[in-house]
């Protein structure tokens, strides 16, 4: 069988392979799990597969010029994918907004949102168009 990509897309192959993993994921385990125990399997499969990434990578939120607070997301992915993990039914447009967000302040180009739902492991691409990538 021939696998057919879209030209358009960005980092193809390597998003590929992260939204392929969520699907061995959910194989193995099944759903219905805390997102920690989604997210350790991720941080697994990352590393048996010898790809470049970061766990809880946090960003300052700043007011007025001064930091407030912190925020993180799951995984940075060869230093220009972000994926963000949920475990819920349905992605939300708190999820999203909150990927979109993600995306901004560390200017980056590409994030996948991974859900691991009851009936199995979903995807949504979320671009920054702002992006200077």
């Amino acid at each position: 069988m021939t696998e057919l990509k879209r030209n358009d897309l960005i980092y193809p192959d390597l998003s590929y392979k992260i939204v392929g993993f969520s699907f061995e994921i959910f194989k193995q385990i099944g759903g219905g799990h805390k997102e920690i125990i989604y997210q350790r399997a991720y941080a697994m499969l990352l590393k048996e597969n010898k790809i470049n990434f970061k766990e809880q990578v946090y960003y300052l939120v700043k007011f007025m010029g001064k930091t407030i607070g912190k925020n993180y997301f799951d995984f940075l992915i060869d230093d220009k994918i972000i994926v963000e993990l949920k475990k819920d039914m349905t992605f939300s447009k708190a999820h999203i907004d909150q990927v979109l967000n993600y995306l901004k302040v560390s200017d980056l180009k590409l994030a996948l949102l991974i859900n691991f739902g009851r009936e199995g492991a979903s995807c949504k691409r979320i671009i920054n168009f702002d992006s200077k990538d």
